[in-house]
């Protein structure tokens, strides 16, 4: 008899949504006075956590935001951008959390082609919004966040909105939230580069948050009331999905608007703080910090780094320092990192020069990622494990995005042949981890922003003594990669590298533009196409 009966069928009593939402409730449940949130004297228990959150999504549903519908938080990594990633969900809606270093321009094409109901802003961005909102068609409900950490001045700031206490004070913490209709319902909605500059919009799914998330337990091998520590901002990937990570181990996160290496160094030894994820420059800051304003470290803190690779002489001061660095890998359509280096302790008898090489590697697929190789894009066959013969990465499983917002055929490309082309290219070792060799698509990660290097060469192309432009990215030390600019002038005309740079600076937000200009002849192919590995391979060095 075959178990697969119709009388053995899903109802409510044996199938639920996924969804990270319930990661709050029981949280409150279980440790209601527990410190969930700390932020400069601010103190607030899980308890005040789900209650503000379940009056965020009350007072949005009050205005008429439900299921499906768009809310923007243009917010640094304060309390109020916790409670975002549960309140706005928690009303059915969708959270879009906007990178708050982009240019009016580009905040103006999010917020109107995520057809925003409403912006929750820091008033440190109101005047960065107010731009935005004079080239928007939308016309999205203003909240503003009073935060008292911030920067002296800007508290004056206001576009009239409503102030956000006063908001989510008229919501019941009572109110009956609703579990997603459907775990594949858009849980948030994040914006990534692509080769055209414009940014596409990437979908998440409440199950693929709720797994990245409890991923991300798995990875970091994290412990019930870890202390994390707000150095990746929490509009990059929802934070990775770290805002739902730490509620699911009741952990405490420790608030930060900017990062300041003595104030990372202080705050870590205050509280106690067990992780924190981030870029190489994150890693740069903590160890440039004068030694006279570090402090002592309460235990081994987990480093979780993605991005270019630490070199070794990086990776032996962060251990000497007392961190433990975990390498990852992943991109906005997967919910941030899938690809652990996932470390064997033999490996820490070897030199370390070798441990440095093999800490290079991006690694295998996370626990929640159901697979990951590298093919021939054409053929769609897997490379050889030889740490030789270059493909694309591909992946597929639950954690990858439902697809690009309004552009199906970008879709279609992307999901070929039953994988997610990440654009990316790398080698497969004999041991089956994988290596980036190079990124199909030449967007430049700088401090863990991607920057797409052909909208960057489209704004010099604007400049009247620009012939023909080639970015690329350059390695560095505490970046991790900039812009650099090769740029061929039109004949009989002049430029400097300052006026350049100055140029970009007016279109284009100050992480894009180019930190290096060197003016030569570009190389190109017979047919024209400009050569951009002969540019790398001429890249100067230091």
């Amino acid at each position: 008899m075959s178990i697969y009966t119709r009388d053995l069928e899903q109802q409510p009593a044996n199938h639920q949504p996924l969804t990270p939402l319930l990661f709050l409730e029981r949280a409150a449940l279980t440790f209601p006075d527990h410190v969930a949130v700390v932020h400069g004297g601010l103190r607030r228990t899980y308890r005040q956590l789900r209650d503000r959150s379940v009056q965020l999504a009350n007072a949005l549903a009050r205005l008429g935001i439900g299921r499906g519908e768009t809310v923007a938080a243009l917010l640094p990594n304060i309390p109020e951008m916790v409670e975002a990633h549960y309140g706005v969900p928690m009303s059915g809606a969708v959270l879009n959390t906007l990178n708050t270093r982009l240019d009016a321009d580009t905040i103006a094409y999010i917020l109107d082609h995520g057809e925003a109901k409403a912006v929750i802003v820091d008033k440190e961005f109101v005047p960065l919004l107010r731009l935005a909102l004079l080239q928007a068609k939308v016309r999205p409900h203003i909240v503003e966040v009073d935060d008292p950490e911030a920067p002296e001045g800007a508290r004056a700031n206001t576009l009239g909105g409503q102030p956000y206490e006063a908001f989510i004070a008229a919501g019941d913490p009572a109110f009956p939230w609703q579990m997603p209709a459907d775990e594949w319902d858009a849980i948030a909605l994040n914006y990534t580069s692509g080769t055209t500059g414009r940014p596409k919009g990437v979908v998440y799914h409440h199950r693929g948050a709720c797994l990245l998330a409890t991923g991300n337990v798995l990875a970091s091998a994290m412990p019930r009331h870890a202390v994390y520590l707000w150095t990746l901002p929490m509009f990059h990937c929802n934070g990775w999905c770290f805002p739902w990570t730490v509620v699911a181990m009741a952990g405490t996160q420790v608030c930060l608007r900017a990062v300041r290496g003595s104030t990372l160094w202080q705050l870590m030894a205050e509280h106690g703080v067990t992780h924190l994820c981030g870029a190489p420059v994150v890693m740069a800051t903590l160890l440039d910090t004068p030694e006279g304003q570090q402090r002592p470290l309460q235990g081994p803190v987990q480093f979780v780094v993605a991005g270019a690779p630490p070199p070794e002489a990086v990776l032996a001061r962060m251990k000497a320092a007392g961190f433990n660095v975990l390498h990852v890998y992943g991109l906005t359509e997967v919910y941030g990192p899938s690809v652990v280096n996932e470390w064997n302790t033999n490996w820490n008898a070897l030199p370390a020069p070798q441990q440095a090489k093999l800490m290079a590697r991006q690694g295998i697929r996370y626990q929640a990622l159901e697979g990951l190789d590298v093919m021939d894009p054409e053929t769609m066959v897997p490379v050889p494990a030889d740490g030789a013969t270059m493909g694309e990465v591909m992946m597929r499983g639950n954690v990858v995005m439902k697809g690009y917002l309004k552009d199906p055929e970008a879709t279609r490309k992307a999901f070929a042949g039953g994988w997610f082309h990440t654009g990316d290219l790398a080698v497969k070792c004999p041991d089956g981890y994988i290596q980036l060799r190079d990124r199909s698509k030449d967007i430049i990660i700088s401090g863990g922003e991607n920057i797409s290097s052909i909208e960057v060469e489209d704004t010099l192309y604007k400049h009247p003594a620009v012939a023909l432009a080639a970015v690329v990215a350059k390695p560095d030390d505490k970046w991790g990669e900039i812009p650099c600019a090769f740029v061929e002038l039109r004949t009989g005309m002049q430029a400097t590298e300052a006026e350049l740079i100055a140029h970009c600076r007016q279109h284009l937000a100050g992480f894009k533009c180019p930190k290096l200009v060197i003016f030569t002849e570009l190389p190109r192919t017979s047919t024209g196409k400009i050569q951009k590995h002969v540019l790398r391979s001429q890249m100067p060095q230091g």
